[in-house]
């Protein structure tokens, strides 16, 4: 459901039912918004994004191409994206249930593990987030790096695992 046709959609991207997208959003190529997924205004969803069931980007977001926003994660106004960024929601990731006999579902579940991007972050190319944890308000996560911890307000974190640098 769109909420102002003022959205630019390309043709190619997949749009569940239920999802949210605020007017002057543009959602380029490939891209793929799951179901009960909300998308502010003013977006860019850069092309071959994927956005998990329920993930949730606040207003004037820039997510560059190949993000990938799962389940549990709240991105608020303001925040940069760049390329290829990953963010997980799952510490002990398994495919099947302990008893190998059953492939364990992708939807939420008790196990999905939330983060939080607060207002005017950004994220550098190639960053890798994990889960439970916050990035304050105006921080920024170097490329390349694997945050697997909060970050303060207006820091600068970088590294593998990555570390305050200011």
């Amino acid at each position: 459901m769109m909420e102002d046709m003022a959205a630019r959609i390309h043709p190619t991207a997949i749009i569940e039912d239920g999802v949210t997208i605020g007017p002057g959003t543009a959602v380029w190529d490939t891209v793929h918004i799951r179901s009960g997924a909300k998308v502010g205004r003013d977006c860019i969803i850069g092309e071959k994004t994927y956005l998990g069931p329920d993930a949730i980007v606040g207003d004037r977001c820039k997510l560059n191409a190949f993000v990938y926003v799962c389940t549990g994660v709240t991105i608020e106004e303001g925040v940069m994206v760049a390329a290829n960024v990953t963010f997980t929601n799952d510490r002990f990731p398994r495919a099947t249930t302990p008893e190998l006999d059953a492939l364990r579902p992708s939807d939420l579940e008790e196990e999905t593990l939330p983060t939080l991007v607060r207002a005017g972050a950004t994220i550098g190319a190639g960053a890798t987030l994990g889960s439970v944890f916050v990035v304050r308000r105006f921080a920024m996560v170097g490329m390349g790096s694997v945050a697997t911890r909060s970050v303060r307000d207006f820091a600068l974190v970088a590294g593998n695992p990555a570390r305050s640098l200011g």
